[in-house]
């Protein structure tokens, strides 16, 4: 199985307030978060983590010995901190700031920040993001919410979890229409 994810921020007590997300505290975020992620994500499974895995986090390596599955991170804004903790690759299989890939016949642009426009957008390509969050007050998101091949893979939106391709685009036409 492919799984999708973006912005878990381990570790970033004030992201509960910030995206107004369901825990008490930031050791029950991240609890609930790696519960999620191991109940989902197999040893066999791909992960594409869009980004923003960690912030603020003083054990990086806590919570990359828990992440089941073969992963690619790709970089988002607040990776490069946690990154310097690490020899990150000895934990994923690719890290770059960008991918295209194919699965399942669907031709895929991976990024951690929205873009208005990536390879083979005009002929049914995805791109699939992060970074935003569930934020839909951004002067960029009435247009953005109108790009029906730019599916947002933040944890906010996708139940907390990794997510299919599939669940990614029935969680980003309920986030559209919020």
């Amino acid at each position: 199985m492919v799984y999708f994810s973006a912005d878990a921020h381990f570790g970033h007590a004030n992201i509960i307030r910030h995206c107004s997300r369901p825990f008490a505290s930031v050791e029950e975020m991240d609890t609930a978060l790696l519960e999620n992620w191991r109940r989902r994500v197999s040893d066999d499974d791909t992960v594409y983590i869009l980004g923003d895995l960690m912030f603020f986090c003083k054990n990086p390596e806590y919570y990359l010995r828990q992440l089941t599955g073969r992963k690619h991170l790709i970089v988002g804004n607040h990776d490069k901190v946690w990154m310097k903790k690490v020899r990150a690759e000895d934990y994923f299989e690719s890290i770059q700031p960008m991918l295209e890939i194919r699965i399942d016949g669907r031709d895929m642009t991976l990024c951690h920040y929205p873009m208005m426009t990536w390879d083979g957008a005009s002929e049914g390509s995805y791109l699939i993001y992060g970074h935003i969050h569930n934020n839909t007050k951004d002067v960029y998101w009435p247009l953005l919410s109108q790009m029906e091949n730019a599916l947002n893979a933040g944890v906010e939106i996708n139940g907390y979890m990794p997510v299919t391709f599939e669940e990614t685009l029935q969680n980003n036409q309920v986030f559209r229409t919020k």
